[in-house]
């Protein structure tokens, strides 16, 4: 991952580990965008009894979503690097599969919790490194990240029940 060129980053967060951390939180925004992406079509396409519920619940997750793709590029900015901002760089970096179709509202519901749980493994798997560095800003952002995707997965998986 090349480093933006400007003047000289000096924030006390060495060189390769601000780039490390880049490219961890490059693999989240991946992860948040398909999330996002993915709540998005199933807000537009869901059907059925609960579709109102759905459809509002949706709506306000992609809302979040759309905001903390932002917050996610911008942190990786400030570290020096550029973000990733091409369906085919997010295809790459994604641990999220593509959903073809359509498909009903359960397993909307079921892949938007497996979608949710992968974000906050990503986010987890950053931790030790932002942690090993004082990166406190990142260490904010990721424990934030995870906190909403936890809550998610819980409020789709209790609709399961």
């Amino acid at each position: 991952m090349p480093a933006i060129d400007s003047p000289a980053i000096n924030i006390g967060i060495a060189p390769e580990d601000r780039e490390a951390i880049a490219q961890g939180l490059s693999r989240l925004l991946a992860d948040t965008y398909t999330v996002y992406l993915k709540t998005h079509n199933f807000h537009w396409n869901v059907t059925g009894p609960m579709f109102q519920t759905l459809h509002q619940m949706f709506e306000m997750q992609y809302n979040e979503l759309w905001l903390a793709v932002d917050m996610i590029a911008e942190r990786i900015r400030v570290l020096g690097y550029p973000a990733p901002g091409t369906y085919r760089e997010y295809a790459e970096l994604t641990s999220i599969e593509e959903t073809e179709g359509v498909p009903n509202a359960q397993e909307m519901i079921r892949l938007l919790v497996k979608g949710n749980e992968a974000v906050v493994r990503t986010a987890r798997s950053i931790f030790p490194t932002v942690e090993a560095v004082d990166d406190e800003p990142s260490a904010d952002l990721l424990t934030q990240r995870m906190q909403t995707h936890e809550k998610a997965a819980w409020m789709l998986r209790s609709l399961l029940e």
